[in-house]
C-alpha cells in the first residue's frame, strides 16, 4: 500500500486525506452507536475511516453497509490483552493512520496504548455525563485530546486538571432532514391497537438500569390511576425486558402498556406520542430527546446531566424531578393540547439552532484535523471545513503549545 502523500512546490508534505481509526468500545443499540452512523454520514471529504469494534452485530454489518473501509474485530476490555494491542498496532500501521479517534473508556485505553507505540495522536469522545477515574488517567498519562458531548463532564474535566486546552465540549446532533415533524399517521397507533383519540405517553431507549424504564412503569401507573384513557408504549430491548413485563402484569397494566422492539423509523412513532418522557438515572447527551424534539413532539424529563441542557423547561418541555413529578407534568400537559403544540414547534426550533448533526459534526472534524496536523505538521487541510489556512492552524497550534508550556 503506498502512502497518500506528495510533495508540493515548496518542498512541504502533502496530504490529501487524513486517516482515522475508530476504535468503539461496544457495538450494541444505543446512543453512542447512533451518535458514529451521524458522524460518518455527515463527516466532511478528505477523512478516511478504519474501525476496530469489540464483536460482530448488526453494528458491524451496517458500518460495512456504509462502506467507509476496513472493519476488524477485537477484544476491547479496560486492561487491554496483549494480542489486542498487537492487531491495533499492525491496524493503525498498514492503513497509515493519521490520528486515532476512541469512543467509551476501555476503547480510549487501548487507543492510548497504540497511539503511544505508533506515535500518533489520540482524541477520545465522553459519551456520559462524567469523567470517570479510569479515562482521567488515560489521558493524564498519553496525552490524548477529550471531546465532551455535555457541559457537566466538560467542566468536571477542566477540575480535576485537564487543560482547557486539551478538552472541546461539542454537543451530539440528529439528522434535522430525517427527523422532521409529520402528519400523525395511523400505522403506528394501528399496529399497538391505539385508537387516534386515544392519549399516548412513550418511552423510548435501551431498557437497562440506567436508562429508567422501571421508573417509567412507576409513572404510567400514577397517571393511570387519575386518566385511566391513557395508553403508554415503550420502544426498545435490553435486559429488563422481562422484568418490566412482570411489573406490567403486577401493577394491572398489561392493557395499558405496550412493547415495541426498536423501529427503523422512528420519527413515526414520535408523530404518533403526545408526549414523550425520559426517565433515565444517568444521561450524558440524549438523542432520543433531541430526535423527539426535532419531531415537534413536546417532552417531560427527569432533570439529570446533559438533559438539563436540552430541554428548556416550560419552552420547549418541562423538566421534572423524579418519577412522580414525570406523572404530575405528563397529566398537566396531556390536559393543554396548545401548550403541547407550542413546546413543539419551539423544540424544533432549539434541535435546529444547537443540535445540528452537520454543523457539530463539522466541528468535531476540525478537531481531528488539528491532532492529525500536531502529529504530523505541514498536511494539507481537508475540503468542506470553515476553517481551511493550514497556516493559520498551525500558528493555533503553535500557539497553544505555548501556552500549555507556560501554564
Amino acid at each position: 500500500m503506498q502512502k497518500n502523500i506528495v510533495v508540493s512546490k515548496n518542498g512541504q508534505l502533502d496530504l490529501s486525506t487524513i486517516n482515522v481509526l475508530e476504535i468503539i468500545g461496544n457495538a450494541d443499540r444505543g446512543g453512542m452507536e447512533n451518535y458514529l452512523k451521524n458522524f460518518i454520514a455527515y463527516l466532511p471529504d478528505g477523512f478516511r475511516l478504519t474501525c476496530i469494534c469489540p464483536y460482530e452485530s448488526e453494528f458491524t454489518s451496517l458500518l460495512r453497509e456504509l462502506d467507509i473501509g476496513s472493519v476488524y474485530i477485537a477484544a476491547i476490555e479496560d486492561d487491554p490483552f496483549w494480542n489486542s494491542i498487537q492487531m491495533a498496532t499492525e491496524v493503525a500501521r498498514l492503513h497509515q493512520i493519521n490520528v486515532i479517534h476512541a469512543h467509551m473508556p476501555k476503547a480510549h485505553a487501548l487507543a492510548g496504548l497504540v497511539g503511544s507505540l505508533t506515535q500518533k495522536p489520540v482524541v477520545a469522545t465522553v459519551h456520559g455525563m462524567e469523567i470517570t477515574s479510569h479515562e482521567l488517567g488515560i489521558t493524564r498519562t498519553v496525552g490524548s485530546h477529550l471531546i465532551t458531548n455535555n457541559q457537566e463532564a466538560y467542566l468536571q474535566a477542566l477540575a480535576l486538571g485537564v487543560s482547557p486546552l486539551h478538552i472541546d465540549l461539542i454537543r451530539n446532533g440528529v439528522d434535522v432532514s430525517a427527523f422532521t415533524p409529520k402528519k400523525i399517521s395511523s400505522d403506528f397507533r394501528h399496529s399497538i391497537n391505539v385508537p387516534q383519540h386515544v392519549p399516548l405517553v412513550g418511552f423510548m431507549g435501551r431498557l437497562e438500569y440506567e436508562k429508567g424504564p422501571d421508573l417509567f412503569l412507576k409513572a404510567a401507573e400514577h397517571i393511570h390511576h387519575q386518566m385511566p384513557e391513557v395508553q403508554f408504549v415503550i420502544v426498545g430491548d435490553g435486559s429488563m425486558k422481562e422484568q418490566l413485563h412482570l411489573l406490567c402484569t403486577r401493577m394491572r397494566l398489561d392493557q395499558q402498556i405496550h412493547f415495541v422492539d426498536w423501529q427503523t423509523d422512528n420519527s413515526d412513532i414520535y408523530a404518533a406520542l403526545d408526549i414523550l418522557t425520559h426517565t433515565s438515572r444517568s444521561d450524558g447527551t440524549s438523542l432520543v430527546l433531541m430526535e423527539a424534539m426535532a419531531c415537534k413532539c413536546p417532552t417531560v424529563a427527569i432533570g439529570i446531566g446533559g438533559v438539563l441542557e436540552i430541554v428548556e423547561n416550560r419552552s420547549t418541555g418541562l423538566l421534572a424531578a423524579d418519577w412522580e413529578d414525570v406523572a404530575m407534568k405528563v397529566l398537566y400537559l396531556l390536559k393543554r393540547p396548545s401548550m403541547r403544540s407550542s413546546m413543539g414547534a419551539a423544540g424544533r426550533a432549539r434541535v435546529e439552532k444547537f443540535f445540528n448533526v452537520s454543523t457539530n459534526t463539522h466541528r468535531v472534524a476540525e478537531v481531528l484535523q488539528q491532532q492529525a496536523i500536531r502529529g504530523s505538521l505541514n498536511l494539507k487541510p481537508v475540503n468542506n471545513l470553515k476553517r481551511i489556512n493550514k497556516e493559520s492552524l498551525i500558528r493555533e497550534i503553535n500557539t497553544k503549545d505555548s501556552l500549555q508550556k507556560e501554564l
